[in-house]
């Protein structure tokens, strides 16, 4: 049973549920999605991050409030949400008031149609529609067009450079992920989430009795790497974050932002982070398939890896130059990914897949 037929059922609306029925159980839902989201933003901006990275360079971090610094999370926010929100002269006001909301807009709504595993029976996904693959990198595409009106709306050069880096970097990396994804949506035949994940979850070679299932990192670990790296600039991490570089725009795109409008824009680059890893986590490690645990677990262990991975590449790769990066994007990702799609097609009919 999926999350809202769930939701429809333990408020008691009968078999025939009615429009106004059927709104308000999404509604409850998409509010269940988005505090999963919200969670997980106020868990990894000013804690997780700090206890990561400080543990990759061997250092201390927040460890003064509350046990493990975890009450870091409350004070953070209280302080960030009570200080004045500045507006500097001459920006242009309707964008930069939609630039953070767009931001956490796109990040959240994808998870609507990412299958999270099931709790209790209950299949935690709002939406399974037929292009389901299709709709989340559409949807996670609209942060480039939100750094892109944060940068230009703010009338600051930084924050003006700092989104035109935004748009080559996006430009450049969108279309070697796209692609690799598509190498995936043809090895399997479908755009529809779900049936992406049960593909996976089919056996693909045995090893001393233990059965290796057929996710697509063990199919095509090619594909994997390849899908890592892109996203590592899809979601502007090191070695990938020009658009924000501090030692040479200041912060880009979110200089000119403070108070809430600052949290929105931050705590959503981690909430991209987490999008990205679930986007991972579908279509090259089986979703929430796993043994053992639940499938839930099995979702949050694999996008949590996926964040450490981003953490550890924040700490040990240094950022590339602004034409390093686009050459890399354009001359390197964005060969092999074709390359790679091409060989998928050759190997489908050859493998009998």
């Amino acid at each position: 049973m999926r999350l809202v037929e769930a939701i429809a059922e333990m408020l008691g609306f009968g078999p025939n549920v009615t429009v106004i029925e059927q709104l308000i159980a999404s509604l409850l839902g998409a509010t269940l999605i988005g505090i999963f989201c919200l969670i997980h933003m106020a868990i990894a901006g000013p804690w997780a991050k700090r206890k990561v990275n400080a543990a990759f360079v061997d250092r201390i971090a927040v460890n003064r409030v509350g046990p493990f610094g975890l009450l870091v999370i409350v004070s953070d926010i209280v302080r960030l949400i009570s200080k004045e929100l500045i507006i500097p002269d001459d920006v242009d006001r309707p964008a930069w008031d939609l630039a953070p909301v767009l931001l956490f807009f796109s990040a959240c709504v994808g998870f609507a149609v990412v299958p999270m595993g099931t709790i209790a029976g209950i299949t935690i996904q709002l939406a399974d529609p037929e292009t389901g693959i299709v709709f989340l990198f559409a949807i996670s595409s609209l942060a480039s067009l939100a750094l892109v009106i944060a940068g230009y709306s703010s009338n600051n050069k930084y924050s003006f450079l700092g989104g035109m880096r935004a748009v080559a970097q996006n430009i450049a990396y969108e279309i070697p992920l796209v692609v690799t994804a598509a190498s995936v949506v043809l090895y399997i035949g479908t755009l529809r989430v779900s049936e992406v994940v049960a593909f996976q979850t089919r056996p693909l070679v045995d090893v001393l009795g233990v059965q290796i299932p057929s996710w697509f990192a063990f199919v095509n670990p090619f594909a994997f790497a390849l899908f890592m790296v892109a996203s590592l600039a899809e979601i502007g991490r090191n070695p990938f974050d020009t658009p924000e570089a501090p030692q040479e725009v200041i912060a880009g795109y979110q200089t000119e932002y403070s108070s809430v409008y600052f949290v929105f824009l931050y705590g959503s680059e981690f909430l991209h982070i987490f999008l990205g890893g679930a986007i991972i986590t579908t279509l090259f490690l089986g979703g929430p398939n796993g043994p053992w645990l639940p499938g839930f677990v099995w979702f949050l262990l694999k996008i949590w890896s996926v964040f450490l991975f981003t953490q550890w590449a924040r700490t040990a790769i240094p950022r590339v130059r602004i034409d390093q990066l686009i050459e890399i994007g354009w001359k390197g990702l964005l060969v092999l990914s074709f390359a790679n799609f091409l060989l998928t097609a050759i190997l489908i009919p050859i493998l009998g897949v």
